[in-house]
C-alpha cells in the first residue's frame, strides 16, 4: 500500500538544535512573564517651596543641603520631613510629584517639627516659591529591592 505518505528522518543534530531553540524561547517567555515590576509607594503630603536663602536654609552656606549636597538653581531637588525616612524615602531617591513634570531627587532634610511634608527647591527665585505656597500633593517612588537596587 502506497498512501503517498512521506516521512522525513531528522538527524539527532537537527533535533537537538531545534530543542535548544525551543528551550531558549520558553526560558525567555518564562523570565519576562515572571519578572516583577518595581514596587512603588505613594503617599499624600503637604508641599511647600524653598530657596537658597540664609533665612530658609543655613546662614553659613545656604546652598549646602542637610546631607552635604550642593544645591544649584535649576536642580529638581526636594527636602523631606524626617518622618518620611521611616516611610522608605532615602537620600538621592528619585520621586515623582503629582502635578509636576519629571522626577525630583531627595537631597535635603527638613526641621524635625515638620511631618508628612516636602519642600520643593526653587533655586533663588523667591517669587516662584511664594507663588507655589503650600499644596497637597502625592509623591511616588520606587521601593528598593532586597539587593538594594532602586
Amino acid at each position: 500500500m502506497n498512501d503517498n505518505l512521506s516521512y522525513q528522518i531528522i538527524s539527532p543534530q537537527k533535533l537537538t538544535g531545534r530543542f535548544s531553540i525551543l528551550l531558549l524561547l520558553f526560558s525567555l517567555l518564562l523570565y519576562t512573564s515572571c519578572r516583577d515590576e518595581p514596587e512603588t509607594k505613594t503617599i499624600e503630603v503637604h508641599a511647600s517651596a524653598y530657596n537658597s536663602h540664609p533665612s530658609q536654609t543655613s546662614y553659613r552656606n545656604p546652598s549646602i543641603a542637610a546631607w552635604g549636597d550642593t544645591l544649584k538653581p535649576g536642580m529638581k531637588a526636594i527636602a523631606i520631613s524626617r518622618d518620611l525616612l521611616d516611610s522608605g524615602l532615602t537620600h538621592k531617591q528619585q520621586v515623582k510629584i503629582s502635578g509636576l513634570e519629571g522626577k525630583y531627587t531627595v537631597l535635603d532634610k527638613m526641621n524635625n517639627r515638620w511631618k508628612k511634608r516636602i519642600d520643593i527647591y526653587m533655586g533663588n527665585n523667591r517669587d516662584s516659591a511664594l507663588e507655589w505656597g503650600i499644596k497637597t500633593v502625592k509623591i511616588t517612588w520606587e521601593v528598593p529591592d532586597e539587593n538594594n537596587n532602586p
